[in-house]
């Protein structure tokens, strides 16, 4: 792996670490992020709520408002319906939350990948409707790029309103109420465009409640929207959008409320994930904990499963479906493992000199495959697209790497799949089985032509050198200012040169090592590699170490913590 380190000058280290008040490391960290004003790094470092700006100057917000204004006031029935991953669930657990406190029952569905598809299809859509047709029908986190399905439901006599993030393929839907910053060229909405559909839910609450309101209603006034932005967090974090602006200040201050969360539900299923919020909460722990115990359910059951876990005041029912939600998640990685197995022995044997992979599986089930997706991108640094079996579809998810948006490369291949959507970095694909060796081409070359013919080798770059000596708890004290960490704000990797163990690495679990490094001092510095048992460094020789910092929580103790990301043997400054 190819590190990469881009001194800055020191001159204006130095001043922003003047004038910010910040140690130079954090003014490094400040100025590699684009953040090299004093105000825009206070900002930054200490974000408040009040910044969150006017819901109303995002496009069709203001009438999507009133329109569940009017649901509200005439009493109206409502049909709601969000995708089956976090984003989706968070934002439907959202919407049915804020409408039940006015006194409206709506009922919520939540689409069946392998009965349904995605999104807002026909099936989806009937089964909405064999309760009653509704007065008004509300998709969430899809419906974009639904006009037949919009127009079907209008046929029936039912208003529209769809609140999404994702990419237009035709622009404006020709029905409905379209709250969706990527579609209208404004530029006003440049600031939402990396808003997930559960921030978009939440800039809708947020509009509803101050329309309510200016009628001095006293429901409204009554509504904290804070206590929503657990939910906000979940689907922010989960769903990979990148964490500034507006979405750094509802994952920070999310992250903040889940700790304190009093849904039973999410109470559940942190016990169950092994979560503790006492010890604070970070992104990773929605990204690998929480999150795919949520998407599971979608994955190999009914995602409903999981709105109803968000929605319930039922501690026993929570803690039983929490229960459940972590045996499809254990399901789940177990499938995951067999076709990851597969998925890299085939990477392995055919994939040596291509830039991009297609990978199809006959016996791979589609539900798993996008966290495959997302592993085998991982490991060999190149978009991926894998796809399981569905009738006479292959259908899967894509994942890709910096660099490579997946919108643009899926466009120019668009003309020979079934349906295909999603963001820059994960989209979700179906292509008839016949063609998918010919979809493989196009990838490639779509893939190839984005890069501009550059192959780009694994590589890792680092924040900023440090000595063993500074990583101390006033460093990490400052380090939480930069919270949370993400996409679009990445964790800091961190160069230590000249590292000499004394003793042999631990070995635990066959795939991890501890290790115990000294500072000049003498001073003991623990940390862990993960998957890295089977490249242990050396003892006795200088080397240069990559690490990020954490806290470990251990028997009600806190312990600074390396966590090795590469090694090598040392360099010369």
């Amino acid at each position: 792996m190819r590190w990469i380190y881009t001194p800055l000058r020191p001159e204006a280290v130095a001043e922003l670490s003047r004038e910010a008040e910040v140690s130079p490391v954090i003014a490094e960290l400040l100025l590699r992020a684009g953040l090299g004003d004093p105000a825009a790094a206070a900002r930054f470092l200490r974000p408040t709520l009040a910044e969150l700006a006017d819901p109303f100057r995002l496009d069709q917000l203001d009438a999507a408002a009133r329109r569940l204004r009017q649901a509200i006031v005439g009493r109206e029935e409502v049909v709601v319906l969000g995708d089956y991953d976090v984003d989706g669930v968070s934002s439907t657990a959202l919407l049915v939350s804020v409408l039940r406190r006015f006194g409206l029952s709506p009922r919520f569905v939540v689409p069946r990948r392998m009965e349904d598809g995605y999104g807002l299809s026909r099936s989806a859509i009937d089964r909405a409707l064999e309760q009653g047709v509704p007065k008004l029908f509300v998709a969430l986190d899809c419906g974009t790029n639904s006009q037949d399905e919009v127009a079907y439901l209008e046929s029936r006599g039912v208003d529209v309103l769809v609140v999404d993030h994702h990419r237009s393929k035709s622009g404006p839907l020709p029905g409905g109420l379209l709250v969706n910053p990527h579609v209208y060229d404004r530029p006003d909405d440049e600031p939402w465009r990396h808003l997930c559909t559960v921030g978009l839910v939440f800039k809708l609450a947020h509009g509803l409640l101050k329309l309510l309101r200016s009628e001095n209603d006293p429901v409204a006034g009554a509504i904290k929207l804070r206590d929503y932005l657990d939910l906000v967090a979940m689907g922010t974090v989960a769903d990979l959008v990148p964490l500034h602006g507006e979405n750094r200040i509802l994952a920070r201050f999310g992250l903040r409320t889940l700790e304190e969360t009093r849904r039973p539900g999410l109470r559940a299923l942190m016990e169950v994930a092994g979560v503790r919020p006492e010890n604070g909460l970070q992104p990773v722990d929605i990204s690998f904990r929480l999150g795919p115990r949520i998407n599971a359910s979608g994955r190999l059951a009914d995602a409903s499963l999981s709105v109803e876990l968000l929605l319930s005041e039922d501690r026993a029912f929570c803690v039983e479906t929490a229960r459940q939600l972590d045996a499809f998640n254990r399901e789940r990685q177990e499938i995951e493992r067999l076709i990851t197995d597969e998925a890299e022995r085939i990477v392995e044997s055919q994939y040596a000199d291509r830039p991009a992979i297609v990978l199809y599986g006959d016996s791979w089930h589609p539900g798993v495959v996008g966290i495959v997706a997302g592993r085998v991108s991982r490991k060999y640094h190149r978009p991926c697209v894998v796809l399981g079996n569905e009738g006479e579809f292959a259908k899967g998810s894509g994942r890709s790497v910096d660099g490579v948006n997946l919108v643009e490369v899926l466009a120019s291949c668009a003309d020979g799949l079934n349906s295909w959507g999603g963001h820059p970095m994960a989209v979700g694909v179906s292509v008839a089985k016949s063609q998918v060796e010919s979809f493989r081409a196009r990838f490639e070359a779509a893939v190839e032509a984005q890069l501009g013919g550059s192959r780009g080798e694994s590589s890792l770059t680092l924040a900023a050198w440090i000595p063993p000596e500074q990583i101390r708890d006033p460093l990490m004290e400052e380090l939480e200012a930069l919270h949370p960490f993400g996409q679009g704000n990445p964790e800091p990797v961190f160069g230590v040169r000249g590292v000499v163990l004394r003793q042999r690495p631990e070995v635990f679990k066959e795939q991890h090592f501890r290790f115990v490094v000294e500072d000049g001092r003498g001073r003991r510095l623990y940390g862990v590699a993960w998957k890295m048992a089977r490249r242990l460094p050396p003892v006795g020789v200088p080397l240069d170490f990559a690490v990020e910092l954490a806290w470990n929580h251990f028997n009600d103790r806190r312990l600074l913590q390396l966590e090795l990301i590469d090694w090598r043997p040392a360099v010369s400054a």
